[in-house]
């Protein structure tokens, strides 16, 4: 009878541990959350900030119907915004750092080593030349020959389009 009373009794203690560990695991997990896209940009804020404002002097690298089709791509189809621009104290979109990069908002449901924490800069200076942009998004191959990881969605636009965001990724004055 002890025995049964001491294995329940371990049974309830190893819950309480376990709820508490995961308690803690999911507060630091949410405080990780709110810190990183504040703290970890992928880049030096202050010459960002003075390239971009650069960009902003600098011709359009596309046309106007260019750089509307690309923000419309960009905006409001592949809402590239959600996962590569960092959010304010409320978890709103911050836009005077649209596209800077940011910490990847959600978390797989099942352990996945290869689920990316940041999502590069794309904005002003894609990661890659123009052609490998337009692989990618033709393609959904990055320029090491494999596709790209989710919870980036493996696009296939076609090459107009694939352009049109590239265009409006490099013209920051086209953001506002």
């Amino acid at each position: 009878m002890k025995n049964s009373m001491n294995r329940g009794s371990r049974k309830n203690g190893l819950r309480l541990e376990l709820k508490t560990w995961l308690g803690t695991f999911l507060f630091l997990a949410m405080a990780l959350l709110v810190w990183l896209p504040q703290h970890v940009d992928g880049q030096d804020r202050k010459a960002a900030q003075a390239k971009a404002a650069a960009e902003e002097n600098a011709p359009a690298h596309g046309n106007a119907a260019d750089l509307a089709r690309g923000k419309y791509l960009v905006e409001d189809v592949a809402m590239c915004g959600q996962c590569h621009t960092p959010r304010d104290m409320n978890g709103k979109l911050d836009r005077s750092r649209w596209l800077e990069g940011a910490a990847v908002p959600w978390m797989p449901s099942q352990s996945n080593a290869n689920w990316p924490l940041l999502a590069p800069r794309i904005g002003g200076t894609p990661p890659a030349s123009d052609a490998d942009m337009v692989k990618l998004l033709t393609t959904g191959i990055w320029t090491n020959g494999e596709p790209l990881h989710f919870p980036m969605m493996p696009f296939r636009m076609n090459e107009a389009d694939a352009r049109a965001v590239i265009a409006y990724l490099k013209t920051p004055s086209a953001w506002k």
